[in-house]
């Protein structure tokens, strides 16, 4: 039988569409967390490029569950849907996603979440953040169909998940509004009108560490740092309890 126990580490899970996925790319928002919690957490991606919430409701069971045991050291999960949701159904009926289902599925989604044992206080929502219409009409463009989103409607879905988060009782990050204080240029957060720009991906690590710092602040650095190890007999530090 060993004579250590397994080292567990803990999990940050990003769960959310495409500009989750694409979080992890060079100066992501995503790689920047988990850049932040080496030797504290695994922070894992789940985001799926196109999702909506109510997709997103659908298979969340098969990615964090009650029965998997791994789930039971989630520190933090972030849910981050709405660009999709918000399409104009006229425009792109396949994502679109009604603006009360879109709120009941993100209640859902956090009831899924708890029944997992992630409790409401783990669970940070984050709201589409604001669309460039100028600029993401030109993708629409090249891709041969017309504007299919407004700013105004990612508003509506933003003000509905952060009433979603304080029914549920989760904290949220309100990137439309944030994005757009003080009158100042959100164009700049954004690398075609829809997606995260680098100084975006910037913007949304720094105010999501703010949301998450103190979820994590108490984890323990895993394993010795290299000048406490014992040279002389390093398995009396490596293998040691802790």
């Amino acid at each position: 039988m060993s004579k250590f126990k397994t080292v567990t580490w803990p999990k940050v899970i990003l769960f959310g569409d495409s500009i989750t996925q694409f979080s992890f790319q060079p100066n992501g928002w995503g790689a920047e967390i988990a850049n932040k919690l080496a030797r504290k957490c695994d922070v894992i991606n789940r985001g799926l490029s196109g999702y909506n919430s109510r997709w997103a409701k659908i298979v969340l069971p098969r990615l964090i569950s009650s029965q998997n045991s791994a789930d039971s050291s989630i520190a933090a999960v972030t849910v981050f849907f709405g660009a999709n949701d918000c399409t104009l159904e006229d425009k792109n009926p396949q994502q679109h996603i009604p603006l009360q289902e879109y709120s009941e599925n993100l209640k859902e989604i956090s009831q899924l979440l708890t029944s997992a044992g992630v409790s409401a206080d783990k669970i940070i929502f984050i709201t589409p953040p604001p669309l460039h219409e100028p600029a993401w009409e030109k993708e629409c463009i090249l891709k041969g169909s017309p504007l299919n989103r407004h700013n105004s409607v990612a508003g509506q879905y933003a003000q509905a998940c952060v009433q979603a988060a304080g029914q549920c009782g989760t904290d949220v990050l309100d990137l439309w509004t944030l994005m757009q204080a003080d009158g100042q240029d959100y164009s700049v957060y954004l690398c075609d009108g829809l997606h995260l720009s680098e100084k975006g991906n910037q913007f949304v690590s720094q105010h999501l560490w703010e949301l998450l710092e103190r979820r994590v602040a108490d984890l323990p650095f895993i394993l010795p740092y290299w000048g406490d190890v014992d040279s002389k007999s390093p398995e009396s530090s490596l293998l040691c309890n802790q």
